[in-house]
């Protein structure tokens, strides 16, 4: 499977079997019921069923193709999506959902969420998915799951594995990113050693792998300032008071080739305020002055010339809450699915986007969430593909493309919510 510009909408045999399963409800099906409706779901004749070819060191003769119906039938097991009916043999039924209430893909599993005429969303494993890309990357904008030691639902690695959990994610991107391209972490600093008030060191031995293993510069530690953060840590902030409560997150960004990387801070320029626009309107500065032993100097004209901005600061300073996710979250409850733990308000990437790339640019996000590092990329012109392992989050995420050019989802998963 591979993605470009445009995503075919032609569905593989898993998304037909996953159908027949979400079409017939509660109803326990049959495997022979099984493969006629995925023949006829696919527009494929049901002789073709027939067609029994040698198979293994012994040579006896199978069908391969009712083979593989039933390889995708096992995985559908062990997603717990279906299980099969008690006393019976070969016939199966939807189960119910999992502990954490979410469905996770397992190795080899690959299903076109939903697509636009910019990007595809898929379900599956990002190291399968992104060593399909057969197009240069611009940018990765992603928030991976964080070592947490209570982690969410989505699960996440422990600290201790970390840092090859990253780099076996990020090795088929930085192999296909273009030398002017970025990679951005979003990643937690609220990290700490079990039991005690220090911080883990992890984002430190992260970054020198980065550079070490993979061959990317650190370009920056843009600081994420969210004034709405819940007060934390709660053991030693609020119980212990031997910390403060935290404010920030940080967002690491990296580069193959810093002296090409594609960056223009003019593309992200902030309005002047009032009092450097009406220094502007006065002719600047009018006094002479010397600061930090010469290091700055200030002279009669100075900060006079009108400019189309400001150069922002490395700190984005962002609520957790936007409407875009205030969307998303109603979107999940009206389906009846789980609510991501954890989301960036639209304006986050929506600023790395566009200070990083350009509009015709693939960005990629191999851990999406609910999708919003795509839909600002969707807003903002650029190609995107992401990859996502829970299907729950891209089946309510992607309502938020409905209204955009080309909006594409497959019934098995416009019907997802299958074991509600």
């Amino acid at each position: 499977m591979h993605y470009g510009t445009t995503v075919s909408p032609q569905l593989d045999l898993f998304a037909h079997v996953a159908a027949v399963y979400a079409d017939n409800g509660d109803t326990a099906t049959s495997n022979d019921t099984l493969y006629a409706a995925v023949m006829a779901r696919s527009g494929r004749g049901q002789d073709e069923l027939s067609i029994r070819r040698p198979v293994g060191k012994s040579g006896q003769k199978h069908s391969v193709l009712k083979r593989e119906i039933r390889w995708i039938q096992q995985t559908l097991k062990h997603m717990k999506v279906i299980e099969r009916v008690e006393g019976e043999r070969g016939i199966w039924q939807l189960a119910s959902r999992n502990k954490a209430g979410l469905h996770q893909a397992i190795p080899g599993v690959r299903l076109l969420a939903f697509s636009t005429r910019l990007g595809a969303a898929v379900w599956g494993d990002c190291v399968d998915i992104m060593s399909r890309l057969d197009q240069p990357v611009m940018a990765c904008i992603t928030s991976p799951p964080y070592p947490l030691q209570v982690g969410r639902s989505y699960g996440g690695p422990a600290e201790a594995e970390y840092v090859d959990f990253i780099l076996e994610a990020l090795q088929p991107i930085v192999a296909r990113l273009a030398p002017e391209g970025s990679i951005c972490l979003n990643l937690s600093q609220n990290i700490f050693h079990p039991g005690l008030p220090s911080r883990s060191t992890y984002l430190e031995r992260l970054v020198i792998a980065l550079n070490d293993r993979l061959g990317l510069s650190l370009m920056d530690r843009l600081v994420w300032h969210n004034a709405s953060t819940p007060p934390g840590p709660i053991a030693w902030a609020s119980k212990k008071r031997v910390q403060l409560n935290v404010a920030f997150e940080p967002i690491y960004w990296f580069a193959p080739n810093p002296s090409r990387v594609k960056a223009d801070n003019r593309r992200v320029l902030e309005p002047h305020s009032e009092t450097h626009l009406k220094l502007i309107a006065a002719g600047g500065e009018q006094r002479t002055s010397s600061y930090g032993d010469g290091a700055y100097r200030l002279s009669p004209g100075c900060y006079a010339t009108p400019t189309e901005g400001r150069i922002p600061r490395n700190v984005i300073s962002r609520g957790h809450r936007c409407k875009d996710t205030d969307a998303y979250r109603r979107d999940a409850q009206r389906l009846g699915l789980p609510v991501h733990g954890a989301m960036q308000p639209l304006s986050v990437p929506d600023f790395l986007i566009r200070f990083l790339t350009e509009p015709g640019d693939l960005i990629v996000d191999p851990y999406a969430g609910s999708g919003t590092t795509a839909a600002a990329a969707e807003r903002l012109g650029r190609r995107w593909v992401m990859a996502e392992q829970v299907i729950d989050y891209l089946r309510a995420g992607g309502e938020r493309f409905r209204e955009c050019d080309g909006f594409y989802m497959p019934d098995v998963v416009s019907s997802w919510p299958v074991a509600a």
